[in-house]
C-alpha cells in the first residue's frame, strides 16, 4: 500500500516538474524585456514569478529525488518476505535436478555409433523421389 501511494506521489510531482519547468522563461527570454518586449506587470510582482516557480520547482526535484532514493533502498532491504504470494506459479511443482551420470568422454562415442551406410541410403532415396515427380512435370 506505502508503494502504491509513493508511485501516485511520484507521478504528480514528475508532472507538476514538468508543467513548471515549461512555464518558466529562459534566460533569453530577459534580454527582450529591456526593449519593451515583456510586461512587467504580473500577478506576483516584477519578480515575484521568477523567485516562486523557480523555488517550487527547486521543492519539487528535491521531493522526486527523494521519493526516488526511498522507493530503491525500499526495493533493496526486504520490500518483500520470503515467502511471497508467487499466485498462479505457485501451483506449478519445482523442477527436479537429477546429476548427470555419463561422463563427458562418452559423449562423442555415442555421436559415432551413426551408421553410415544409413545416411547416403536416405540421400539416395530422397533424390529418386525427387526425380519421380519431375518426370510427370516433362511429360506435359
Amino acid at each position: 500500500m506505502l508503494m502504491i501511494v509513493l508511485n501516485v506521489i511520484y507521478v504528480l510531482v514528475a508532472i507538476a516538474m514538468i508543467a513548471l519547468i515549461l512555464l518558466q522563461r529562459g534566460s533569453g527570454a530577459a534580454a527582450g524585456s529591456g526593449f519593451g518586449a515583456g510586461a512587467s506587470g504580473t500577478v506576483f510582482g516584477a519578480r515575484g514569478a521568477a523567485n516562486f516557480m523557480s523555488k517550487t520547482t527547486k521543492w519539487l526535484g528535491v521531493a522526486f529525488f527523494s521519493i526516488s532514493m526511498f522507493m530503491a533502498w525500499y526495493a533493496t532491504h526486504g520490500g518483500r518476505a520470503e515467502g511471497s504470494d508467487l499466485g498462479v506459479m505457485a501451483q506449478v511443482p519445482a523442477a527436479e535436478v537429477q546429476p548427470v551420470s555419463a561422463p563427458a568422454a562418452t559423449v562423442p562415442a555415442a555421436a559415432a555409433a551413426v551408421e553410415p551406410a544409413a545416411v547416403p541410403a536416405q540421400a539416395e532415396t530422397a533424390v529418386s523421389s525427387e526425380e519421380t515427380a519431375e518426370k510427370p512435370a516433362q511429360n506435359d
